[in-house]
């Protein structure tokens, strides 16, 4: 069943909320990205992270958004980074808290990121997954992204050989 969910941009007063949503779901984040900084658990320490995202989205470098269930619950996380401004290209990168994976929820939200990124003027997205994330390839098949190329060489992440998948969308 799919539940619905609605993104919007971080704020200020979202910090605790989003710091016990990372802490909760490390575990689980940890199985198919590399681990965080340790410092990045510490509130104090996430707080100053959380106002550098802030500052570079007040800029238009990058967008982070937070996904939310119909109670405002955060279920996830999704960012447009490292935009190029002058090409008006951003890249794709989100997290779906444990309890909510296979709701269909990455695959709205993305959905829902596009409506954002035409809105902000962004004409490419690009996205790299894990080899092995057969979930997230079918996210970015289910929301128009061309396959571009998979990597050459391997690395090793929780015991596994694995490369990136490389995907972008065109908005164009």
């Amino acid at each position: 069943m799919m539940e619905k969910i609605i993104i919007n941009k971080i704020k200020y007063t979202d910090a605790h909320a989003l710091f016990e949503f990372e802490k909760t779901n490390q575990t689980f984040f940890e199985l198919m990205v590399p681990p965080r900084d340790g410092e990045y658990y510490n509130y104090q320490h996430f707080k100053k992270i959380h106002q550098s995202l802030l500052n570079e989205q007040e800029n238009g470098l990058s967008y982070f958004f937070l996904i939310r269930d119909l109670t405002d619950s955060i279920v996830g996380r999704i960012n447009l980074v490292d935009i190029n401004q002058e090409e008006r290209i951003g890249h794709l990168g989100y997290r779906i808290g444990q309890d909510h994976v296979g709701k269909g929820i990455a695959s709205q939200a993305v959905s829902l990121l596009i409506k954002e990124a035409k809105q902000l003027g962004i004409n490419c997205i690009k996205a790299k997954t894990t080899s092995n994330n057969i979930a997230s390839q079918k996210v970015m098949e289910k929301n128009h992204f061309t396959y571009l190329s998979a990597d050459q060489c391997f690395f090793e992440m929780n015991g596994e050989q694995v490369y990136f998948v490389y995907y972008q969308w065109d908005g164009n």
